[in-house]
């Protein structure tokens, strides 16, 4: 098969693809979710690393859940970061939030109180703060003046009013919030977990799929190609890792290389690559005897060359079917591991996580806290055994 018929075959399977519907309405999807976990530092009300700034005031909020908070700046010289470092990393923790009662706060000498937030029948607590000490990273620097006030942060002087630092505190430091899925057990803000998790889920999926396909495609290259001994080699090898079930398998991996954000998803990418390494190793046995393999040899290319420009090309196809759903394996043995304390350790939120966290509450009252994460798990699966199933319908020859 000519490079170039097999470039009229491929952008006739992707033809038959694009005219299922249902695939497309799941590709979309995907696409969706994966700009929502791209951008999740910019659309999270909660934008910090790991969405952990607690609450506890407001712990346990149902969906829709109301109030006002004051973001009293922390006493330590926070530094905003730019476009891509937030992208990657969130904002820095740069303030302190305390849920109030009402936005009504009394000023006195420079001094603002207010009440917190509390229950019906509670006597809420009474808070009090300098204007500076809210607006600005400063403890006790504040000295007082008949009309302007002077205030050092660092060796340099700001001069501002008790009016000015007023108008700040109303304008960028008192807000109202709504907590579209509630709050948890800490009186952090669940949707800004739940988005910011998605990433977690996106990330394993193609980090571990990645690690598959380089592992997989090169062992199953080796032993369809050259054959013998070699081939024996790594069939038993790949025997052996396919008697092994995958949770367990990736559990123990979990406990040499530990737990944490990278382990996880190594250890993932190395249990999904005994499929790819058979289908690529079947593919290659049935086409390596063709004539233009044979032709490729005479022609004294290398095996390499061979290999790289007329064997993998063909067999990318049922590739790239395995991938769509390994990649839904991987977010479920995240979010199953997670779920079982070995994956993505908290604060850092993941979908498995947060639902082992809060799968209590499912019967009192609070089931949204668990069944959220897992409806996002279940659709975002879904979707890409829809997109495996169609893809595999699209490169059948035979339809």
């Amino acid at each position: 098969m000519t490079e170039k018929n097999h470039k009229s075959l491929f952008a006739h399977s992707l033809e038959k693809f694009f005219k299922d519907k249902v695939a497309v309405a799941a590709l979309s999807f995907v696409a969706f979710v994966f700009l929502i976990g791209l951008f999740a530092y910019f659309i999270a009300f909660d934008n910090t690393r790991e969405a952990n700034n607690q609450m506890i005031e407001i712990a346990l909020k149902k969906p829709g859940f109301k109030t006002y908070l004051l973001k009293k700046h922390k006493n330590i010289n926070c530094t905003e970061y730019g476009f891509f470092k937030k992208l990657l990393y969130g904002a820095p923790d740069c303030y302190e939030y305390y849920p109030l009662k009402s936005n009504k706060i009394e000023i006195s000498d420079g001094m603002l109180d207010a009440e917190l937030y509390a229950e019906k029948g509670e006597k809420p607590e009474t808070i009090e703060f300098s204007l500076a000490d809210i607006v600005y990273p400063v403890a006790k620097e504040w000295h007082e003046g008949n009309l302007v006030n002077i205030l050092t942060i660092n060796g340099d002087t700001i001069h501002t009013s008790i009016n000015e630092l007023l108008s700040k505190v109303v304008s960028n430091n008192l807000v109202e919030h709504k907590f579209l899925l509630g709050t948890d057990r800490f009186g952090r803000d669940v949707f800004s977990r739940l988005l910011i998790g998605s990433r977690i889920s996106l990330a394993v999926g193609f980090i571990s799929v990645f690690i598959s396909l380089i592992i997989g495609i090169l062992l199953g290259s080796l032993a369809g190609y050259f054959g013998g001994f070699l081939d024996d080699i790594i069939m038993w090898f790949v025997n052996v890792m396919w008697s092994v079930p995958t949770l367990l398998l990736v559990i123990a991996l979990t406990m040499v290389i530990g737990k944490g954000f990278w382990q996880i998803f190594i250890a993932v990418g190395l249990t999904m690559w005994v499929e790819v390494a058979r289908v690529v190793r079947g593919q290659i046995l049935s086409i390596k005897q063709k004539d233009y393999i044979e032709a490729s040899k005479v022609l004294g290319y290398s095996h390499f060359r061979t290999i790289r420009k007329h064997i993998l090309p063909n067999v990318m196809a049922p590739v790239i079917v395995i991938s769509a759903s390994n990649f839904a394996s991987a977010i479920l043995i995240e979010a199953g591991l997670s779920f079982l304390g070995v994956g993505i350790q908290p604060p850092m939120p993941s979908w498995g996580n947060i639902i082992k966290e809060n799968y209590g509450y499912l019967l009192v009252g609070l089931p949204h806290l668990s069944l959220a994460p897992g409806i996002a798990i279940m659709l975002l699966v879904l979707a890409f055994i829809i997109i495996g199933n169609s893809l595999r319908n699209a490169f059948d020859v035979r339809n």
